[in-house]
């Protein structure tokens, strides 16, 4: 069932108001989101007829936006990833470890989101890697996959990176598989020590190469004793990370994959009112043991706090390092399925999975969904010109 209420309803009512009163504050990348979730299944793209073949009944199917801040155009690339992710699992239990940058950290980020973000995802996994090397705890080559999160449930900036981890290593000499505990990984608070070390150095030497920008209420960190002060409170705050149990098998860690890899800041099944006063949506306090709570905001507010969570440009939210790091993949992880001496069970249908593993609230409405009078097949018999001559570029990155 679709959504009653979509961010998109929220752009179409306010968005020409927010652009006015925000046009010396607000960016291309904020704009062209803006503009793509306005538009997205809308005549302006263009799309389809579709008539079923059984009763005769056609409708109308507009194309989508594509863009990855868009809550309704998630789906199709979601399924797409989850297919090359499934062959890629190994028999061995799987950690769930997530980092997050503290307040001081996190505005600098906001200002510097290329540089701060992909320090911040490095960082994170090079505290992994290193820690899990050490003979004094796993003494192995580990791999991970980590995504990138800028938001908290109510739509705060809260920069944060979950990262899943297979339970073991390559050993050193490569000729055999470290296996770590059944409900152990590694130390949470040296991963929280190396991860804070780690990131403020490659924070400070950013900052010696002239590569940080600062301005409006942090325009003073632009001087170098001011910054210093920045990075000794930093090193003075106890920075979190936690590691969840590990999952139960290959099929959980594909549904938490689907839940967390390609996500939209808020989906539209949270939404519970969008009118002229205020855009009302749900959350979790986890303050209160997730009670589910109702957070109502003008819609201003909720555009400025949706609008935080745009990347930059040909950003890489999703990324992956050691054994499985892009280059090497394929060859360490048949390394790895040789010296566990077995293949994992991984012959349940994908459908299936993506099925448990669904979110309503980002389902994806590219496919030929069947006839809602009798079922039937529907199939394609026309096609709709876009009425926007030139529409906006996409971003799928």
């Amino acid at each position: 069932m679709a959504p009653i209420f979509e961010v998109a309803e929220v752009f179409r009512r306010h968005g020409n108001a927010y652009r006015r009163d925000h046009a010396g504050h607000l960016g291309r990348g904020e704009r062209r989101v803006m503009g793509a979730i306005e538009l997205c299944r809308t005549a302006a793209l263009g799309g389809h007829v579709e008539a079923c073949h059984a009763c005769g009944t056609t409708r109308i199917a507009y194309h989508s936006c594509r863009n990855r801040h868009c809550p309704k155009c998630q789906g199709q690339a979601r399924a797409a990833w989850l297919a090359a992710r499934q062959s890629e699992l190994l028999p061995v239990p799987y950690f769930h470890a997530v980092f997050t940058l503290p307040p001081l950290a996190a505005e600098i980020a906001f200002q510097n989101k290329a540089l701060v973000y992909t320090l911040l995802m490095r960082t994170a996994s090079q505290a992994l890697i290193t820690l899990a090397a050490d003979p004094k705890h796993l003494g192995a080559e580990i791999g991970l996959l980590a995504v990138l999160h800028t938001w908290g449930q109510t739509l705060t900036h809260h920069p944060h990176v979950h990262c899943v981890v297979p339970g073991g290593g390559l050993s050193p000499d490569g000729n055999r598989w470290i296996a770590c505990s059944p409900n152990f990984f590694l130390p949470v608070h040296a991963l929280s020590r190396l991860f804070r070390r780690l990131f403020l150095t490659g924070l400070v030497a950013a900052f010696q190469n002239g590569d940080l920008r600062f301005f409006g209420a942090l325009a003073p960190l632009e001087d170098e004793h001011a910054f210093t002060d920045r990075v000794k409170a930093l090193r003075q705050t106890e920075w979190v990370v936690y590691v969840k149990p590990p999952f139960g098998g290959p099929a959980q860690v594909l549904a938490y994959l689907a839940r967390y890899t390609h996500r939209a800041a808020i989906a539209n099944s949270r939404l519970v009112a969008v009118t002229e006063e205020e855009v009302a949506f749900s959350f979790k306090d986890y303050r209160r043991a997730g009670r589910h709570k109702v957070m109502r905001l003008s819609p201003h507010e909720f555009i400025r706090r949706f609008l935080l969570h745009v990347l930059p440009d040909g950003f890489h939210r999703i990324r992956h390092y050691g054994f499985l790091a892009n280059g090497q993949r394929a060859q360490k992880i048949e390394l790895c399925r040789a010296l566990l001496e077995k293949v994992p069970s991984l012959n349940n249908p994908l459908e299936e999975m993506r099925r448990a593993a669904s979110d309503p609230g980002q389902s994806c409405q590219s496919d030929v969904a069947p006839c809602p009078d009798c079922g039937g097949a529907m199939r394609r018999i026309g096609r709709l010109l876009p009425t926007r001559s030139r529409p906006f570029r996409c971003d799928t990155s």
